[in-house]
């Protein structure tokens, strides 16, 4: 999972460095653009690229701007999140434990920090989530102590706190549908929330892109093909190396 909010960003000098958030937009953009910050880099790694090698070298390249900003501003929230994040998806993409862990206490420090915070307790969320799917249950459990239950409870929390922004919602039926196929009521509660909410960043609106194509299989009470459809719509769900 990424990061929902986006900040603003500078006036580019060089013409030829595409802005990475318009990758969200413009599906035949490189996915290999320049991006200003690490949000920018760990959306288009998570969204825009098939290939394990190339995701692992942006994902360096974000946690390099979130350490240099931290270096800069000791404690600054965005760059703590991103660092999470970065560390997370890296631990994700080479089955690193140490790294899954790394990131699991960023997360934990964030919400611990604030409660309150919908995306801190959305990036928690999908940690538990992922680590199971990728892992199973047990040995997820073992190995990481990752438990469904937490993250369930950390989903809730985000949908509750998120406000009306479809990022929330949507990226909730995502990961209901994706953990079970059974999920089609609630899911389809949450993806029709998502599509009726607004999309004020271009996170927002890929969510809500994604969760239009969940749809049809969802009203259809089609849970396997939508469960499957899900699991191409998390982070480096489009990655088959």
């Amino acid at each position: 999972m990424v990061a929902a909010r986006h900040g603003g960003m500078p006036i580019l000098r060089n013409l030829t460095i595409a802005c990475t958030s318009l990758l969200l937009m413009a599906a035949s953009a490189p996915a290999h653009a320049t991006a200003e910050t690490a949000r920018d880099i760990m959306v288009s790694a998570a969204y825009q690229t098939s290939d394990k090698a190339t995701a692992l070298a942006m994902i360096d390249k974000a946690l390099q701007r979130a350490d240099a900003v931290l270096a800069a501003r000791p404690g600054d929230r965005e760059a703590m999140l991103q660092r999470g994040v970065a560390i997370g998806y890296r631990g994700k993409l080479a089955r690193n434990i140490g790294d899954a862990k790394a990131a699991r206490a960023i997360f934990e420090e964030l919400v611990k920090a604030n409660p309150r915070d919908a995306e801190a307790q959305m990036l928690l969320a999908g940690w538990h989530l992922d680590a199971i799917a990728q892992l199973g249950g047990l040995l997820a459990r073992t190995a990481l102590g990752a438990r469904q239950s937490a993250g369930d409870a950390a989903l809730d929390r985000s949908v509750a706190l998120g406000g009306n922004r479809a990022l929330y919602p949507g990226m909730a039926a995502i990961l209901r549908i994706r953990e079970n196929p059974k999920n089609v009521p609630l899911a389809l509660k949450l993806a029709t929330a998502a599509i009726a909410a607004p999309a004020p960043t271009p996170l927002d609106r890929h969510v809500k892109r994604a969760v239009e194509t969940l749809l049809p299989s969802l009203r259809a009470n089609d849970g396997k093909a939508a469960a499957m459809m899900a699991r191409r719509l998390v982070p480096f769900g489009r990655i088959t190396n």
